[in-house]
């Protein structure tokens, strides 16, 4: 079996495609994981074989530059030698300044490297080796900012699922109750947390509704007190959890615009308004949203213009003119027909052994 490392690390975004990959692959690959601290809290010790690289972030500050640009160098050597140590043949990176130490070895080394792209903007740690990788796994071929000579590297596939998606898939609608799943990301969640308050307090007024909240432990008292209040019935869950049970509960969701929770709520065909993150690098979360919003799969609200009246407004219209409700739901499933286990397995296994 060939040596594979997964490069990882960072939030959320950069370590669930990590994980998807890893199942893919552990069946025919001798599998290692590479990640920071802070992409350790997304990782279960026991399961992964699991090296920490902390790669700092550039600071601002002249003299920490300096301190911390001599560390990058430092680690650059120790993941020379974690590859040699190894015995590493092919390096696979989900992005993001924590694996820069490893591609640069992995360059020097004459290692394969293959890059995933989840993102609709080319990020900054993939632009920096896409000349240098074997293939590029992307969900699109219409990636912003991706150099035009080297668009032969990229390697369709459909959008990461953890394999939990795929087994149970129930079919919702809002003849009932409303459902709404709020989903605030591991990063800017505090807009879910405060602004959308009012605009939850007048919906329930009308309808029934069951919330289901996705919070940072720190707030999930006040959240909890103020649903209590407002006697709204809801379950609130921080980013640790599994977010699928609940998911799987909802009809319409409120979310960010991060690669793996839209492909989510795209699979489950759960309509939702996207408020993309405004300070997302290089704005890759609005990317995200409307490369859907022009498939017909998602609105999209600027958070820099939302109010409570406005979002009022846009569920109000939602759930009573429930023909857009459904177009949504079938342009998703449209979507989703070539989105199988087997197919992205195939895909991703048969790229790596090609080349």
């Amino acid at each position: 079996m060939k040596n594979v490392l997964i490069s990882t690390g960072g939030s959320g975004g950069h370590v669930v495609p990590a994980k998807i990959i890893y199942e893919h692959l552990k069946e025919q690959f001798n599998i290692s994981i590479t990640s920071d601290q802070r992409g350790i809290k997304f990782l279960d010790k026991e399961k992964y074989n699991i090296e920490i690289i902390n790669v700092p972030k550039v600071s601002k500050n002249i003299l920490l530059s300096f301190l911390q640009i001599f560390s990058l160098f430092n680690l650059i050597f120790k993941s020379f030698f974690f590859i040699k140590r190894k015995k590493i043949e092919i390096l696979i990176s989900t992005g993001g300044y924590m694996s820069l130490p490893l591609c640069l070895a992995s360059r020097v080394l004459n290692i394969k490297l293959f890059l995933v792209e989840p993102n609709m903007v080319l990020g900054r740690s993939n632009k920096l080796f896409v000349s240098y990788c074997t293939k590029i796994f992307c969900y699109s071929d219409k990636i912003k900012n991706f150099p035009n000579k080297f668009r032969n590297k990229i390697s369709l596939i459909p959008p990461l699922l953890r394999k939990e998606f795929y087994l149970s898939k129930m079919k919702k609608d809002i003849d009932n109750e409303i459902n709404l799943l709020i989903i605030g990301g591991s990063q800017g969640a505090k807009l879910f947390d405060t602004v959308i308050g009012k605009s939850i307090i007048n919906l329930s007024k009308k309808y029934k509704l069951k919330i289901f909240h996705q919070t940072s432990l720190k707030n999930y008292d006040n959240l909890s007190n103020f649903y209590l209040s407002n006697n709204i019935e809801n379950e609130l869950f921080d980013f640790d959890e599994d977010i699928f049970s609940f998911m799987n509960k909802s009809n319409i969701s409120i979310s960010r615009a991060g690669a793996s929770t839209l492909a989510e709520l795209i699979y489950l065909e759960i309509p939702h308004i996207a408020i993309p993150l405004p300070s997302a690098k290089d704005n890759h979360q609005y990317e995200n949203a409307f490369f859907y919003d022009q498939l017909g799969c998602n609105w999209i609200l600027n958070q820099n213009e939302i109010s409570s009246k406005k979002l009022t407004d846009k569920l109000v219209n939602i759930i009573e003119n429930k023909e857009e409700y459904l177009v949504k739901k079938k342009n998703m499933e449209s979507f989703n027909y070539q989105n199988t286990w087997n197919n992205i397995n195939q895909k991703i296994k048969s790229t790596i052994n090609e080349n």
